[in-house]
């Protein structure tokens, strides 16, 4: 499951993204709440990212948001399986009107091993992307929370080259596809079928 990632501010994309998130009104309020922006570097759950989702008018928009639906009573929510996000009640919502993509380098995973007496464990870790790209757009839902946006990743059965490392990936779209995604008058499942799984695979240190 995808619970880290990684933006690279010099590449030419991700600049224009968090240059638009610096000038949002919303930014001034998560520092005023005590919540940094993140534009570069290991972005963990809480941190608050630059995300892109449409405006109030429609329009394709970079806004802060912080990672992590909030459920009271239960542990912090990063992740939404795409198979199941249509009926839970967290996620319903979301997913028919408030879809977002999350601007990352590369997204990491560790291996999930199982030893000889059946207990698992935690392997290498890997930095994953999509195959020729050095963006790679996460597909997610937002919601507000306590007046700010919030946001969870998607996620899938993996690639066949991922299952060796785990057995879910986060849903990756391309980017010619970031418009239709977040348009809430467009049905996420015609989307699906574009999810990107030509990934490459490298081991970090």
């Amino acid at each position: 499951m995808c619970t880290r990632f990684y933006i690279e501010p010099d590449t030419e994309e991700i600049r224009e993204v968090i240059a638009e998130v610096q000038r949002s009104q919303l930014s001034g309020k998560f520092i005023k709440a005590g919540n940094a922006i993140l534009t570069s570097g290991d972005i963990r759950p809480t941190n608050v990212v630059p995300v892109i989702a449409p405006s109030r008018v429609g329009r394709k928009t970079a806004f802060p948001m912080k990672w992590g639906f909030q459920i009271p009573g239960r542990s912090l929510l990063v992740n939404a399986r795409v198979e199941t996000a249509a009926e839970k009640p967290t996620f319903k919502e979301a997913w028919e009107k408030h879809r977002c993509i999350i601007p990352a380098s590369w997204y990491y995973e560790w291996e999930h091993l199982t030893g000889n007496s059946g207990q698992k464990k935690v392997g290498d870790k890997y930095m994953i992307q999509p195959k020729g790209s050095s963006v790679t757009w996460l597909a997610g839902l937002y919601r507000i929370e306590d007046g700010l946006p919030v946001f969870t990743i998607l996620t899938k059965e993996p690639a066949e080259n991922l299952r060796r490392v785990h057995d879910r990936m986060p849903l990756i779209l391309p980017k010619d596809r970031i418009d239709e995604w977040i348009d809430p008058n467009k049905n996420p499942k015609d989307v699906l079928q574009y999810s990107i799984t030509d990934v490459v695979i490298e081991k970090t240190v």
